[in-house]
């Protein structure tokens, strides 16, 4: 497929209209001639030692072409896109349900399956590591050489935590969320004559993912070329390695095209989820609610594998005070192995869990000193010029925490009380549970915050290339289009530098400068800064007769093409001391939410009134796409909060489909109020910053708060249940 698109610079993303009249190339959609399928033999066992391996009942038929396994691969085994210790078959022991043990290749996708579940496996039955608090105790089963613990962040400053006037504590949980994009993993892998292979994949980083296939089967990277198919959904699950290593294996043994389509069970246990969060807070403040220290434990389930275990270890640590001014911190938070599903990165990950953490905790602070929510978080707000508690960093001039807080409030509330003549409308929806006898309206508050970009110290680089011909100007990159509108937006920056001129912007493939990764709220800032220099490259090299700002000169370009090529650097940014101290990230993206329920004490269930937010976004380059990615984050808030969840027992998944991992529909959608606050970064191109993630960060916790002020449950746990929720005599 291509998003190959021709448009008037309208800010119209390219992939709108095709999405919308059906005709749109998603990576399952991919095909050529003589195409050949295949799937994988997985692991049914959390955690086992392979005795033996017997691919011969699958041999049998006909329609089968080859079993290939860890024997096949020609060069390094273990892959991973930060450190490899994922093996891309395993080959003495499994340490996870759904672990890919060999890739049967048949004539049709059906029969691949098929021989893939004939493939005898002999295990011997290991145990089970099933809970992440005991994984660090000397009776652990050890998952690794190297021990159980992926990272430890340590974070305390201000001194010793000494007694405050007033202090509240709670023990919070999140579960483990999937990504549950609904186009599943699926690639289409292409020998080449020059002994290399093309693969036609959804990914949200071509060059990580690249390297890693080369590095796998012993190829220079110039003979692995990735080209972006239409991605359906990422959310961070398209970031880790699943099929592509696979299929390019056996489309260069067997000399032809080989394609994969995972199963929605497959994909729920092949690729990394949210990692589930155990979090232990104190708080101490004075009598007027100023915050004096946030005391927290974090304790995240990383499953076998290391995926992004680390970054969002780091991610919770450094946001797990939220934007507050608090003169003590004392935070650690710990990633472990176990034999749960692997965990990895999803929307707004670590801060995520955090969020939820500090802000449940405030509620309590703000119930002890009978203080409302609201002027609680005003008081102790971060302002420009003050101190990030965890890093140390001194807060910018773009951090509107209290603009926030304020705009937020003052977004209308919707009627007072439940609308009871409407079914719809209240707890139950369609199922006509209730008349309104049972149903109590609350309103939660939440404040939410996570940083651009990578940091860390981790170097950010962008490439981008742009091309003026008597057609227009054309703009080739590596950034993955994952539905975020990146296109849309790369041709906007076209035509605020160089002008209303026809913009074409092709498709991403690995041939183009380095982007990386589609993920943590860089890939707008990235590119955009990116393309904005290659703009004004290109423009100091015109001849003075080609004056851009007139649409007709175009013809006076001729048959003359114009190229330039830029790489982008982002601000750099420290590791941290041993107390994570420094300046660790390049800048912040703030939000609050405001939830509004009504809750049916009779039966647990709970119905979202509204939504409102106020969102801190720099510069809001393209209005529609800012709302857009608001509204998709809110819905997987409400997801987090209320319905999903990806339940294990000893390590098995016991929900692997939609009928019973539960996706918000449009049904469950409320009005969503959104205030856009732009207060320009100064460090990012035009003033921006990037959207997706804060949605995420502070929708769920405003919805457990809303909840609480209902029905006065806990709700120490998302997502909420209704047995929690049902008051019990």
């Amino acid at each position: 497929m291509s998003l190959t698109s021709t448009i008037e610079p309208t800010v119209i993303r390219p992939d709108v209209g095709p999405k919308i009249d059906g005709s749109f190339s998603f990576s399952n959609d991919e095909s050529t001639s003589g195409v050949v399928y295949g799937a994988a033999v997985r692991s049914t066992v959390a955690h086992a030692r392979i005795r033996a391996v017997d691919p011969e009942p699958a041999l049998q038929s006909t329609s089968v072409l080859a079993y290939f396994s860890a024997a096949d691969v020609p060069g390094e085994l273990l892959v991973g896109h930060i450190i490899a210790d994922q093996p891309v078959f395993a080959r003495d022991v499994v340490l996870h349900q759904g672990e890919p043990i060999g890739f049967v290749v048949a004539t049709s996708q059906e029969e691949a399956r098929r021989a893939a579940a004939l493939v005898r496996v002999d295990y011997e039955q290991l145990p089970v590591l099933e809970d992440p608090a005991s994984a660090l105790a000397n009776t652990a089963p050890i998952l690794h050489p190297e021990g159980n613990l992926f990272r430890r962040v340590s974070l305390v400053h201000g001194g010793p935590i000494v007694p405050a006037e007033i202090e509240v504590e709670g023990l919070w949980q999140t579960g483990r969320q999937d990504q549950a994009f609904l186009g599943p993993e699926s690639a289409l892998a292409i020998p080449q004559g020059d002994g290399g292979v093309t693969l036609q994949l959804a990914t949200q980083d071509l060059h990580a993912d690249r390297r890693q296939i080369a590095r796998a089967l012993d190829l220079s990277l110039d003979l692995v070329r990735l080209e972006l198919s239409g991605v359906g959904g990422a959310f961070g699950g398209r970031e880790d390695i699943t099929c592509q290593i696979h299929l390019c294996l056996a489309a260069l043994r067997l000399g032809r095209p080989v394609k994969t389509t995972y199963t929605r069970s497959e994909s729920f246990l092949a690729h990394p989820k949210r990692h589930p969060a155990k979090m232990h807070y104190r708080v101490g403040a004075d009598t007027d609610g100023t915050l004096r220290y946030v005391r927290a434990r974090i304790l995240l389930d990383g499953g076998p594998y290391a995926s992004t275990s680390a970054p969002v270890t780091g991610v919770a640590a450094y946001f797990a005070a939220g934007p507050y001014r608090v003169p003590t911190v004392d935070i650690v938070a710990e990633a472990v192995r176990t034999n749960n599903p692997v965990s990895g990165a999803m929307r707004g990950f670590g801060a995520v869990q955090a969020c939820f953490g500090i802000e449940s905790t405030m509620d309590l602070l703000a119930e002890k000193i009978a203080m409302d929510p609201v002027d609680l978080r005003l008081r102790n707000a971060l302002r420009p010029g003050d101190v990030f508690p965890t890093s140390r960093q001194t807060v910018g001039v773009s951090a509107p925490v209290v603009e926030l807080i304020e705009r937020c409030r003052e977004l209308p509330n919707p009627d007072e009380s439940p609308d009871i003549e409407h079914p719809y409308k209240l707890p139950g929806g369609a199922g006509c549970t209730t008349r309104g006898e049972d149903v109590v309206r609350g309103v939660g508050f939440a404040l939410g915050v996570k940083h651009c970009l990578f940091g860390e110290g981790e170097p950010e680089t962008c490439e981008a290339t742009v091309t003026l011909s008597r057609s227009g100007v054309e703009v080739w990159s590596a950034a993955a289009e994952v539905g975020q509108g990146i296109s849309g937006i790369l041709a906007q920056v076209v035509s605020e530098e160089l002008g209303e001129l026809p913009v074409t912007v092709r498709t991403a493939s690995s041939g183009a400068g380095y982007a990386g990764s589609s993920s943590a709220s860089r890939q707008t800032w990235m590119s955009a800064g990116a393309v904005k220099e290659a703009c004004r490259n290109l423009r100091s090299q015109l001849p003075a007769e080609i004056d851009l700002s007139e649409r007709t000169t175009l013809e006076s370009v001729g048959d003359r093409k114009f190229e330039a090529h830029a790489v982008y650097r982002a601000p750099e940014t420290e590791a941290g001391d041993e107390s994570g101290a420094g300046n660790v990230h390049v800048a912040w993206m703030f939000v609050a939410h405001r939830a509004i329920v009504d809750v049916d004490t009779g039966l647990g269930t709970v119905r979202i009134v509204q939504i409102a937010t106020a969102q801190d976004v720099g510069r809001a380059m393209n209005r529609l796409e800012v709302e857009g990615q608001i509204r998709g984050g809110i819905a997987q808030g409400i997801g987090l909060a209320l319905t999903e969840e990806l339940c294990s027992e000893m390590g098995l998944v016991t929900n692997q489909g939609f009928t019973d991992y539960l996706l918000p529909t449009a049904a469950d959608m409320p009005p969503v109020l959104i205030d856009l606050v732009e207060t320009p970064e100064p460090s990012s191109p035009y003033g921006l910053k990037g959207v997706g993630e804060p949605p995420t960060l502070s929708s769920a916790p405003a919805i457990a708060s809303a909840v609480r002020a209902a029905t006065g449950a806990a709700v120490s746990r998302l997502p909420i249940r209704p047995e929690d929720l049902v008051l019990l005599t």
